[in-house]
């Protein structure tokens, strides 16, 4: 993982400590998020699991009316 710097207002960086502090997280994890939207990591994770999501409910495979046991997964 690569590390950035930037700089900015003291005051701007101690508010934005204080709300992340309020909304429990971190400036850290909060700027990491916007710059996953930005570069369009985001969209490409939610397109990922509407996907998945849209395969799961497509599957023609059911779970059917067999009832396994412990016994029966276990048997050799």
């Amino acid at each position: 993982m690569a590390n950035l710097t930037i700089t900015l207002d003291e005051k701007l960086l101690k508010k934005a400590r204080m709300r992340a502090i309020e909304q429990g997280t971190s400036v850290n994890a909060v700027l990491r998020g916007y710059l996953e939207s930005y570069a369009g990591i985001r969209a490409l994770q939610n397109t990922a699991v509407d996907d998945l999501l849209h395969l799961s409910r497509a599957a023609t495979s059911r779970g059917g009316r067999r009832r396994w046991t412990r016994d029966d997964l276990h048997e050799r």
